[in-house]
């Protein structure tokens, strides 16, 4: 019995060091936002969702909920319940795929009924990157954040600027978490877009599922291989990027398994020690006392099965006595010349003692058999048993030297990797070139076409990167030395000058517009008035006044003198005249040349000339 109370010690002892190792809690939210009704439909993040949810339900997550195509009401829903379980949990993460935006410096997610036909709109309609840090700040352990909301965003090139000088970015803006061990993964750079990739799922996505659930594997390590994966896998136009800080200690999603450097104890091998201390026993009393101290289990029907062997030894031996006493009282019987009849009862009474002493042997020989099998099969159970621990031991013995020789491997190719960029930025030096994160085997048309696209979003240069480093592409340079504080030579696209240009989030140039144009976004637009209306000096819409005549006043002066000039003026030469004049209803004129005038009725001649004359010409 002490050895019973011993056990139950050990096994009380056993159960609450299983539960602290299993205490802790973990939780995720997963939400995936495709089907936007003011903008095209976006085709992964439902998949990506569902992908990664997946993930952290064989990871062993206790509670995983899978939200997708959210409004902003079901949205806040989510994330009002998730924050009720985050302060239950040791460890708190939410992922997110869809549309995101950053204003003024602040990230915000965009839920499937978001309008945004204005800047003010997102205050109203969207979820500011804040309220999910909020969400998951209650965890104790480990708070994480995951975006997948890069994505070259179509709500900035239709959205209504309240004020002109309000910036809108490419991507997301950069964060710094400010509470501890809290880390936030974003797909792409801040101030870069994600690509979705030709696939189902997202580069980004796809990487998670690949890294995170490896166990042991700490979180930081983790998300850099995550890192090198997508740059390889987009040709190293996406880089992943990681904000906030942990501690020394590694913290992987996925605990790694300990590994038992000597064998393991068999949790049932108490058990098993007093079963056979009660099978050495042999009494009724031990197994009946083995029974009471566990009452079920795989050693409990062993127990049961001696019982009976137990119980069918004690009917043997019974009858067996009655039989002797059968054949006894035969002998007396007949020792004493008892009567016929007599004897006949004594002889059937011990026939039937005989049958039933014959009958419990038969009885105890098949319990010994049925014990005996019992017996054998415990025996192969316990060498199976044990069979399986070693295996079990083996297995995670490999599991480790795989762990240890991985790591060993990632920390040599760490190694190589920054002697090679050591190596490269020596040489560089050497060439007067300063190292940059661009691939070295760019070509420089290549590079300046990048250098000419960095310009272009951050407003400082209106041309099309068309790798033509020019003297536009020149000023551009010089506008962004003005404008950001740094000192580039504009005479050269250089490394140095797009990483720096790369940093910047939004735009760095002012939006300058030609008289009659406006800024809208990044772009200038022509404004147009309605009918009536011009644009005035302030590019404003005016109305246009009508024009009313101007009276002129009646130069009497220099009507006259013109027409004394004109009278004074000699006018053509005339043909010579006869002298004599002509005069009808018409007027007087004098005869022409070569002519001359007949008498009139009254038969008088004279310069004159009367109602009768007539002009004759020969």
């Amino acid at each position: 019995m002490g050895a019973f109370r011993i056990f139950l010690f050990l096994l009380t002892v056993l159960c609450l060091g299983c539960g602290s190792a299993h205490a802790e809690k973990r939780v995720a939210l997963v939400i995936g936002n495709s089907a936007y009704k003011s903008v095209p439909r976006l085709t992964n993040p439902v998949n990506d969702a569902s992908l990664v949810g997946g993930m952290f339900r064989k990871a062993g997550f206790d509670t995983v909920d899978v939200k997708l195509d959210l409004s902003v009401v079901d949205m806040r829903k989510a994330l009002r319940e998730f924050g009720s379980k985050a302060r239950e949990a040791e460890v708190a993460v939410i992922y997110y795929a869809g549309h995101g935006i950053e204003l003024d410096g602040n990230n915000y997610l965009i839920p499937t009924d978001a309008a945004l036909e204005t800047d003010t709109d997102v205050f109203d309609e969207a979820f500011p990157l804040d309220r999910l840090l909020f969400a998951i700040e209650p965890a104790k352990q480990l708070r994480l954040v995951i975006l997948d909301a890069c994505r070259d965003n179509p709500f900035a090139k239709t959205m209504k600027r309240t004020v002109a000088a309000r910036a809108i970015g490419r991507g997301l803006a950069k964060v710094e978490p400010t509470s501890p061990n809290t880390m936030i993964a974003f797909a792409a750079k801040a101030g870069s877009t994600a690509s979705d990739g030709d696939s189902k799922n997202s580069p980004f996505a796809a990487a998670l599922v690949e890294r995170l659930p490896t166990p042991g594997l700490d979180l930081r390590k983790a998300f850099g291989f995550v890192r090198d994966d997508v740059l390889k896998n987009t040709g190293y136009k996406q880089e992943p990027y990681v904000y906030g800080s942990l501690g020394g200690d590694d913290m992987p999603l996925i605990a790694a398994k300990p590994v038992v450097a000597g064998p393991q104890a068999n949790p049932e091998s108490e058990i098993r020690r007093d079963y056979e201390l009660a099978l050495q026993l042999g009494t009724r009393d031990g197994w009946t006392a083995f029974l009471n101290r566990f009452p079920s289990g795989f050693y409990t029907d062993l127990a049961k099965g001696q019982l009976n062997k137990i119980a069918a030894e004690e009917t043997r031996a019974t009858t067996a006595d009655k039989a002797r006493q059968a054949e006894e009282e035969k002998a007396r019987l007949a020792a004493e010349r008892a009567n016929k009849a007599e004897q006949e009862k004594a002889a059937a009474a011990a026939k039937a003692a005989e049958e039933k002493r014959l009958a419990a042997e038969k009885a105890k020989q098949i319990e010994e058999a049925k014990a005996a099998a019992a017996e054998q099969r415990r025996k192969d159970a316990e060498a199976a048993v044990a069979k399986a621990m070693a295996e079990k031991q083996a297995a995670e013995k490999a599991l480790a030297e795989k762990l240890a020789n991985d790591k060993a491997a990632a920390e040599t190719a760490a190694k190589l990797a920054a002697e090679k960029q050591a190596s490269a930025s020596a040489e560089q030096k050497v060439a007067a070139i300063a190292p940059s994160s661009t691939p070295p085997t760019m070509s420089p048309q290549e590079t300046t076409k990048l250098v000419q696209s960095e310009l272009r979003r951050v407003g400082c240069l209106s041309a099309s990167a068309d790798g033509d480093w020019n003297a536009s592409s020149q000023r551009s340079l010089t506008l962004f030395n003005k404008y950001a504080g740094t000192k580039f030579d504009a005479k050269l696209a250089s490394f140095d000058a797009l990483d720096a240009i790369k940093a910047k989030p939004g735009r760095v140039c002012p939006l300058v517009c030609d008289h009659g144009f406006k800024a809208d976004g990044d772009a200038c637009v022509k404004i147009t008035c309605r009918a009536g209306y011009r644009v005035n000096d302030d590019n404003e819409c005016e109305k246009v006044q009508d024009k009313k005549p101007v009276t002129t006043r009646d130069n009497s002066k220099e009507r006259d003198g013109e027409r004394k000039r004109t009278e004074a003026t000699p006018g053509p030469p005339q043909a010579k005249s006869s002298g004599q004049i002509i005069c009808n209803a018409a007027g007087c004129r004098p005869v022409r040349s070569g002519c001359r005038l007949e008498a009139n009725r009254a038969g008088v001649r004279g310069y004159g000339s009367g109602p009768g004359d007539v002009e004759v010409c020969n």
